[in-house]
């Protein structure tokens, strides 16, 4: 939720250069920036890409688009620049492991999900499945990539199933399916959008698109992050977010990565993570873990060698497959005040032991509740100490703020996080947003 934000460009020397930082959850006049993420009554898409790997005369193989749609004329100056631009960067991300292929004849579908932000700040999400055409003997995996502005991995990833039933008959078949989803509107929350295909020797189909109640929780899968790390390395990691530290999490798998660093960044719920946040970061920008500012990015665990390697500081390494922390700062026990921690271990262990008994979307509920109560009880007395003008704006008390929480380890921890992006980001928006009947003023 996912969900990495990409604003690709050529470094002097050629190299890829990335900036970027995850959507954010809708909150009300604080979510306007974000609304493009969940609107209702837009396009689904607006592009569904092929990207293939071809062979270079060097023997290497490099991912290009094979296929485009909708194919779009009359653009103007501005706008073709920018389908350039987004087109150049798709392929860099939906083949993110490098030029390391060979024809093979079994490979498993994979699903992971990127974000690029271009100039203008407007954000798109690309939805990938990457997959091993049908056919016999040796072939090479394609990627279908699902771009669009609107933010639900779950909907967007049964999509991608059609995509791929429709790919093992013929490449034909995915059009009229693709064109019927992009003359229908995208649902409102909890609606469902029924969509006609017509599949050969199978007839008519009716496929259904429920879009999530919960408008801030569609773009996470809090399971993926609990069936790999234990409530507590969880807790770990969730503070060193809050202090906006340096994050790498190894895997191998994409879609592992992908799902779990959308759902790190998800824990942070009302707040939004502000800096490079790149789930699945292409072999060529390794080097962004040497950057000095904080940084959320996920790294195929072949890598492991060479980011062990690379000088960083206050860096916090996870390894997703053995469900382990393997560099820490080292006062990650401390940082969350205890009563609180344990309130949130509760819990998150009472779900680990009620695995079976609750779905996704419970799931997802139970957990963003835990870490939304913590912010409650650390700064929801925010409200009480902006102090407004008469002109309507406000000024929040720092200070005042601090001193009114009574836990010493609580106002150990505000210190540090009032001093934060995310949180200096929030209150800005607060001191913009003033309701009348709140507040003196």
């Amino acid at each position: 939720i996912s969900l990495g934000i990409f604003l690709v460009s050529e470094g002097k020397d050629g190299a890829c250069a990335a900036d970027n930082t995850p959507p954010q959850a809708p909150q009300g006049k604080q979510g306007e920036r974000s609304s493009v993420f969940y609107s209702a009554g837009q396009f689904f898409f607006e592009y569904l890409v092929v990207v293939s790997l071809k062979k270079m005369p060097d023997g290497r193989y490099e991912p290009k688009i094979t296929y485009q749609f909708p194919k779009r004329e009359n653009l103007l100056k501005g706008q073709k620049e920018e389908e350039e631009r987004l087109l150049q960067a798709i392929p860099l991300f939906c083949f993110p492991d490098g030029n390391n292929w060979a024809p093979i004849t079994e490979f498993t579908s994979e699903t992971f999900s990127f974000v690029l932000t271009n100039v203008d700040g407007s954000r798109k999400i690309g939805y990938c499945r990457r997959l091993l055409p049908s056919g016999r003997g040796v072939r090479l995996p394609e990627v279908f990539c699902i771009i669009s502005c609107l933010g639900c991995f779950g909907l967007f990833s049964k999509i991608l199933d059609e995509v791929e039933k429709r790919r093992q008959i013929s490449m034909a078949v995915i059009y009229p399916f693709m064109q019927g989803l992009r003359e229908s509107p995208f649902p409102a929350p909890g609606k469902t959008v029924t969509i006609k295909s017509f599949i050969p020797e199978s007839g008519t189909e009716l496929i259904e698109l429920t879009r999530p109640v919960d408008a801030h929780l569609e773009h996470v899968e809090f399971q993926a992050l609990l069936q790999r790390l234990s409530p507590h390395l969880i807790l770990h990691i969730f503070a060193s977010a809050m202090l906006e530290r340096r994050l790498i999490f190894l895997a191998e798998e994409l879609s592992v990565l992908s799902q779990c660093i959308h759902a790190v960044a998800a824990l942070l719920y009302p707040f939004t993570w502000a800096h490079t946040y790149i789930p699945v970061l292409p072999e060529c920008l390794l080097d962004t873990v040497c950057c000095p500012t904080p940084f959320m990015v996920g790294i195929q665990m072949r890598h492991l060698q060479r980011v062990l390697e690379q000088p960083m500081e206050e860096a916090l390494i996870v390894d997703l497959c053995e469900g382990k922390i393997i560099r820490a700062v080292g006062d990650e026990e401390e940082i969350l005040p205890g009563k609180l921690q344990n309130e949130m271990l509760t819990s998150l262990n009472r779900h680990n032991n009620n695995n079976n008994e609750h779905t996704s979307e419970q799931v997802n509920a139970l957990v963003s509740e835990a870490f939304v109560q913590f912010f409650v009880r650390l700064v929801g007395h925010y409200g009480s100490h902006i102090k407004w003008g008469r002109s309507g704006s406000g000024s929040f008390q720092e200070r005042n703020f601090c001193k009114a929480m009574a836990s010493k380890s609580c106002r150990r921890l505000l210190k540090k996080f009032v001093k934060t992006n995310m949180f200096s980001l929030f209150i800005e928006e607060a001191e913009k947003s003033r309701i009348p009947q709140e507040g003196n003023g």
